[in-house]
């Protein structure tokens, strides 16, 4: 049995433990409106920006003279797949189960002979993904100075992912982050974003709008020459948001599960060591008595 010194000790740093955790629950908190704010505003934009991209490509026959990011290079042997974490732990699975998402897409693809490539952006990704493709990273965006994400940001992690498109010789780029359903359910997905992946089978236009006539000026190759990599920075631009609320989201529900452990093991301890007490009291009364008795 522990000693009464050392169950004191452990008491006194697992009551320390717990209010770090209650503190990084509330900070989560706090900060989790405003992320999730912002992660729902952007979706209705984001959502229409990809539509309008794909009907516009839909009426664009590809050719030599086709935008690349469009038409695609015409193959499809190698992959690249930008994986979206955070910086921080103490989040639950948040990172870990985007990290999944992106490795059983990457064995997928690797499985039918291709070639996989990752773009990491956040640093929780990259130990994982370094272990099990030791040469499969090609670059990692630095967020550490990130407090909030902004367009600006996306748009520089668009260029990079762009340029390489263009001359590294990658055929798809996929886009791996998690969509922020509630405080409790971060849902990972992986999608492609380059070239303009087709409309879903059962994914049809919404709205008067999209049932009306609609004649472009300039013609539909050169809006979508800007319009193509304006949608690809709005759409990591999105994936950030939506993986800062999730993020928060998580940690929250992380550090209430730790407090409320870490109260329950308080709890333990303590009757622990008010028995040893309890046990050393009765040991020199039974002593003291046996004494005495002798005398």
């Amino acid at each position: 049995m522990a000693s009464l010194k050392a169950l004191k000790i452990r008491i006194g740093s697992v009551k320390s433990t717990q209010k770090i955790t209650k503190a990084l629950n509330m900070v989560a908190a706090s900060k989790l409106r405003r992320a999730q704010q912002n992660a729902t505003a952007a979706r209705p934009y984001s959502s229409r920006m990809t539509e309008v991209v794909t009907s516009l490509a839909e009426k664009v026959t590809p050719g030599p003279q086709s935008p690349r990011l469009l038409s695609g290079t015409g193959k499809d042997d190698t992959h690249l797949i930008i994986v979206a974490t955070s910086d921080r732990g103490l989040a639950g699975a948040f990172n870990t189960n985007i990290v999944r998402a992106a490795r059983k897409k990457a064995d997928e693809l690797t499985s039918q002979g291709k070639i996989v490539f990752f773009y990491i952006v956040g640093r929780k990704g990259r130990p994982v993904l370094q272990r099990f493709y030791p040469k499969g990273i090609i670059a990692q965006y630095d967020t550490s100075e990130m407090k909030t994400p902004t367009y600006a940001d996306a748009q520089g992690i668009a260029k990079d992912i762009i340029d390489r498109y263009v001359t590294d010789g990658i055929d798809v780029v996929h886009l791996a982050y998690a969509n922020f359903r509630s405080t409790l359910v971060q849902e990972p997905t992986v999608g492609q974003i380059i070239p303009v992946p087709p409309r879903a089978e059962d994914g049809q236009a919404k709205g008067p709008a999209s049932l009306a006539a609609i004649e472009y000026e300039p013609d539909e190759e050169d809006i979508l020459n800007d319009l193509i990599p304006r949608n690809i920075a709005v759409q990591i631009y999105r994936a950030l948001l939506e993986n800062q609320a999730g993020f928060y989201g998580s940690q929250m529900t992380a550090m209430d599960n730790a407090t409320r452990n870490a109260g329950d093991m308080i709890n333990r301890l303590t009757i622990q060591y008010n028995r040893s007490r309890q046990a050393a009291i009765t040991t020199e009364l039974v002593e003291i008595i046996s004494g005495a008795e002798a005398l």
